[in-house]
């Protein structure tokens, strides 16, 4: 049985209006909170994993990060990985970039994005993720007009 999660971006929580969405739609996903440091995220986004495989997981932003080193940590674990305007660009991603990602990835990036720059992530993107679906959308960091539209049950 497949095991489907959201990871929040770096000032969000799991009270923001994607956790709200995601637990209102899908009922059985993980939506966790998660504070501190990347290391201290990712320790307890691995305690929260340990055990489950065939895990989606959907990553916000900073959780997109999140998403994306757990991924490459752990690949036969993960079935899809499914990036909202993730922050790959971020320093603490440059010693992942070695090892490719085999995972089905589905990247959602806003043209508009002043957070995380679509030009800084989509390279980023284009070297990691060997079976990359990258989306540019006309919208801004949060993908407030694209975000509901996504296919969900298609790509979850």
């Amino acid at each position: 049985m497949a095991f489907k999660i959201f990871l929040h971006g770096l000032e969000s929580s799991n009270q923001g209006t994607k956790a709200v969405f995601f637990r209102e739609r899908y009922p059985d996903m993980s939506t966790p909170n998660f504070r501190g440091s990347l290391q201290q995220r990712m320790e307890d986004l691995h305690k929260i994993l340990a055990g489950k495989t065939n895990i989606s997981v959907v990553g916000s932003s900073f959780g997109g990060l999140m998403g994306a080193i757990f991924s490459m940590e752990n690949t036969s674990r993960v079935d899809r990985l499914i990036l909202l305007a993730p922050a790959i660009n971020f320093i603490e991603f440059t010693g992942y970039q070695e090892a490719p990602i085999s995972v089905p990835t589905w990247v959602f990036h806003g043209t508009q994005d002043e957070v995380i720059p679509i030009e800084e992530v989509e390279p980023v993107a284009r070297m990691c993720f060997t079976r990359l679906h990258f989306n540019r959308v006309e919208d801004d960091h949060f993908l407030h007009n694209t975000f509901k539209s996504i296919d969900w049950d298609g790509i979850l």
